[in-house]
């Protein structure tokens, strides 16, 4: 039988009344004739309850122990899908990490999916089994110990078991009903995707839209999983929330899919460096030891020997880059006049596969910006992406005007 594989995020499992309405959403499916794969995460807020228990028995904590700690909330879960779907005369059962298994390294809180034998579930399934409830966000290490896979953990665990499995489609459960051309909340225009490829979904994933972590996205890319991301709360349709697939499946789509955002921006330039070779790695190493996630990199001509450095990283690493810079400067591997950090700045994003074929959409956005007296500080651009950096205050006019301007509330 075809096998489907459905994922219910933390909100769409939050007491036993949700959780029944996601059971019946896979009665529906199993009716239709697959076997289920379910994938559930803890009820919404367990998860952070339990890393708060840890965090207070433990602050230096041993992380298998954590792991031991923190996977047990889709444990609870996954019984009670298991008890849910039984007492609606659907054979099914529940599985842990470790059951599959679900092989991973030993990382323990950030564990990366190695394999998933699909024997142990198939043989289940041959025997009349309709639907396996499988915690998400856990494995078992080579040595036995349960893992957890860190941040999007379930979704990531949800796209590996559709690979393993070669099931037909994904779907997503979350609170929201697909993927938006931008934040609604922001932009009262934005409209929802029918469709969008993968490495669009991938772009606007990392430039901070919530939707899905970029680990599933990436790994639905690699192993071809048509992905759906729609709403538990929505009426069932085969038509609802977006499908995330190959560019190959859609036909003609508009030159730029959608508008992203992020808050939690700074731009930090380090002046008068050196302009000689070597020195670029230097500042980027000691960024990097320090933990600090660098984004954007521009850097002015040299007047004199000298130049700027500009860079941009998250508002709450600031302190971590002037730490690490101070650092080797003070060990006399890097001489500058001053580090000036802006933490009042946003970065918003165009992205869409229409832009490698159509020239002209850096200029318009660089037009529509100005019109709206928007000033640009730093400017990033990949095949599919520009992105720029402004003044906070503007960061959501600049997307309204840019959705406006693109017509993004049009289908193409």
């Amino acid at each position: 039988m075809p096998v489907l594989v459905m994922k219910f995020g933390g909100t769409s499992v939050a007491n036993l009344d949700r959780i029944r309405r996601a059971a019946k959403r896979v009665g529906v499916e199993v009716a239709k004739g697959y076997d289920v794969i379910v994938i559930v995460s803890a009820m919404s807020g367990k998860t952070n309850e339990m890393v708060g228990w840890v965090n207070e028995t433990s602050p230096m904590f041993d992380a298998r122990e954590y792991d031991a700690v923190v996977s047990s909330g889709e444990n609870v879960t996954a019984g009670l899908m298991a008890l849910t779907l039984q007492e609606m005369d659907i054979p099914a059962r529940s599985w842990q990490g470790w059951q599959v298994p679900l092989k991973t390294t030993s990382a323990h809180s950030q564990a990366r999916i190695e394999e998933i034998p699909p024997e142990n579930i198939n043989a289940k399934f041959g025997e009349g089994m309709r639907v396996a409830v499988v915690a998400g966000f856990q494995g078992v290490s080579p040595e036995g110990r349960i893992t957890t896979l860190g941040r999007g953990g379930s979704d990531t665990t949800a796209v590996a078991f559709a690979a393993a499995f070669e099931a037909e489609r994904c779907d997503i459960y979350t609170d929201v009903d697909g993927v938006y051309t931008t934040d609604p909340r922001i932009c009262d225009k934005a409209r929802k995707l029918d469709k969008i490829a993968f490495e669009e979904m991938l772009e606007l994933a990392s430039l901070g839209a919530k939707v899905l972590q970029t680990r599933s996205v990436e790994l639905a890319m690699r192993y071809k999983v048509k992905l759906r991301v729609l709403s538990s709360f929505e009426e069932q349709s085969d038509e609802a929330g977006t499908l995330v697939c190959d560019e190959e499946e859609i036909m003609e789509s508009n030159v730029v899919a959608g508008v992203a955002y992020s808050r939690d921006e700074a731009k930090m330039t380090l002046m008068s460096v050196a302009d000689r070779p070597g020195i670029a790695a230097i500042i980027f190493n000691a960024l990097s030891d320090g933990g600090v996630n660098v984004d954007m990199i521009v850097q002015n001509i040299s007047e004199d020997g000298r130049t700027d450095m500009t860079f941009s990283c998250p508002t709450d690493q600031v302190g971590r880059a002037e730490k690490a810079l101070l650092g080797i400067k003070e060990q006399g591997g890097l001489n500058y006049a001053e580090l000036v950090a802006d933490c009042d700045v946003a970065k918003v994003s165009v992205v869409g596969i229409g832009m490698r074929s159509q020239s002209g959409v850096a200029a318009k956005m660089f037009k529509v910006l100005s019109d709206e007296g928007i000033n640009i500080k730093v400017i990033t651009t990949s095949e599919i992406k520009i992105s720029v950096l402004v003044d906070r205050k503007y960061m959501e006019l600049a997307v309204q005007a840019l959705h406006d301007a693109f017509e993004l509330d049009k289908v193409a």
